[in-house]
This record gives C-alpha cells, sequence and structure tokens, in this order.
C-alpha cells in the first residue's frame, strides 16, 4: 500500500516527466528548423528561450545544486569539443540543441528509474520553494506555489492560455493580500474606490496598489489581454476563443509578475 509520501513523490514525478515531455518536443523542433535555416532571428530567439526553460528545471530537478550530476551534464553541454577533446568555439545551435535534448533525456531516463540514486532523492529531497513567505494569508502560500509551478510548466508546453490566466490568478492573489494587509483605513486615505475590495476588478487592484506604493509600474507592461481576464473567461475558466493569447503575452506577464513578486518582497 502507498503511503501518502509516495504518491506525492509519484505525482511529483508525473508532472516533471510532462514537462521534460514539452520540453524535448519543443527543443526537436528548434532543432530542425535551425538544421534548415540556422539564422533565422525568430527561431534563435525561441532557441534562447527554449534553453532558459530547460536550465529553470534541470536546476529544479538537481536540488538547486550546481555539482548534482544532471546540473553538471547541462553546464557541459554548452562546451561541445572536437574529436580530440578540446573545446570548441562557436558551435552551431542545432548542435548545442541536440546536446541539450540529450540531457533532458538523461533526466527522464534517472525520473523513470527503479533505483534510489535516481534523480528524483534530489528532486523529492530538495527544501521546498519559498517564493511567497512574503504574502501575508499562509494559507494561500502552497496554492501560490503549485500555481506558479503549473504556470511554467504550461509556458513550457506551448499551453499560453493556461500559463497566462494562471500568472494573472497568481499576480491578483499576492497583490490582493498586499492590500487586504495594509486595510481599509489606508487605502480610502489614498483615495481607493467605494465598496469592498472584493468586488474591485483586477485592473483596479492594480491601480490601487501602484497609487499606494505597494508596487511600482511594472504592470503597465501586462498585455490587454491579461489585463481584463478575468472578464474574458468563461465559466470554464478558459479564455474566450475571439481573444487569442499569444506566446508573447504569456511570458511577458509572466515576466510582470515577477517584477511585482519583488515590489511586494524587496529581499528577494
Amino acid at each position: 500500500m502507498k503511503t501518502a509520501m509516495d504518491q506525492s513523490l509519484e505525482s511529483q514525478i508525473q508532472t516533471y516527466l510532462a514537462h521534460l515531455d514539452g520540453l524535448l518536443r519543443r527543443g526537436q523542433e528548434l532543432r530542425d528548423a535551425l538544421m534548415a535555416d540556422p539564422s533565422d532571428t525568430a527561431t534563435v530567439a525561441a532557441m534562447r528561450r527554449w534553453q532558459e526553460d530547460c536550465g529553470v528545471t534541470i536546476n529544479q530537478l538537481s536540488g538547486g545544486s550546481k555539482a548534482h550530476w544532471l546540473a553538471r551534464s547541462f553546464s557541459q553541454a554548452f562546451l561541445m569539443r572536437t574529436a580530440d577533446g578540446r573545446a570548441m568555439e562557436g558551435a552551431a545551435p542545432a548542435e548545442l540543441a541536440q546536446q541539450l535534448l540529450g540531457v533532458l533525456g538523461q533526466a527522464v531516463a534517472s525520473l523513470t528509474a527503479t533505483d534510489d540514486n535516481a534523480i528524483t532523492a534530489a528532486s523529492s529531497n530538495a527544501p521546498p520553494p519559498r517564493r511567497f513567505e512574503f504574502v501575508h494569508n499562509a494559507d494561500i502560500r502552497p496554492v501560490l506555489e503549485q500555481a506558479y509551478s503549473d504556470s511554467r510548466t504550461a509556458l513550457a508546453a506551448g499551453d499560453y492560455q493556461l500559463a497566462l490566466v494562471t500568472a494573472c490568478g497568481i499576480l491578483e492573489a499576492i497583490v490582493t493580500d498586499a492590500l487586504e494587509h495594509k486595510g481599509s483605513d489606508a487605502l480610502n486615505s489614498y483615495g481607493a474606490p467605494a465598496g469592498k475590495l472584493a468586488d474591485w476588478s483586477f485592473d483596479t487592484r492594480l491601480a490601487v496598489a501602484e497609487k499606494v506604493g505597494l508596487i511600482r509600474g511594472g504592470c503597465a507592461r501586462l498585455p490587454q489581454v491579461a489585463r481584463h481576464y478575468r472578464e474574458r473567461m468563461n465559466a470554464e475558466g478558459e479564455i474566450a476563443a475571439t481573444a487569442t493569447v499569444t506566446e508573447r503575452d504569456a511570458r511577458t506577464t509572466g515576466q510582470v509578475l515577477h517584477v511585482i513578486m519583488r515590489d511586494l518582497d524587496p529581499g528577494r
């Protein structure tokens, strides 16, 4: 009979495997595109973003340790070598993509291994992330951590709508938490709108938080589809088909979220 810990670890492994599968598919597409046209600027830019997403995932799986074998494999992938072992400069992007695909393949193999020394030990025993310790409502911190992970996974898998909606939900939650902690009297002294905070729109909450000084001007970069995400969502929690969510929309929203997290937690 599986214990709760076993089930939790199994769930974590399945989440990582799904995420790695998305990275592998993206990497294969990029490799093929770079082989066909290594100078295409859009593909080269997409390659950089993919490398960043790979780095984040490898760091998580390595428990944040650069000494972990998987982290070392990732670093070594950038050190292309000639047949006699010398470092090779200016390696073709397609070759680098192939090297990184190999590292991702190693991660998949380790996650599906049956021995106790697999990578799962590093990922499961690593200290839990503490990105949202600044949130005053402790009950929602684990929810935000999971949502943050889900948003990253969706972005890597190319589900830009889910990535954007999840990032917006996190952003709204942390700003609302900060406003509630500030208190209605303080908010009113800054000319906050009448009525309960719960009735304010997402856009209004961001505007008031900026006016009060809780956050700075980072939200100016939010795409319109993100700024009005709640009004455009249907009963299933999906953005209406008439509102297209692009990769740029999703990535920009994620970047804005990081900026606001720094505003609310200056010590991070």
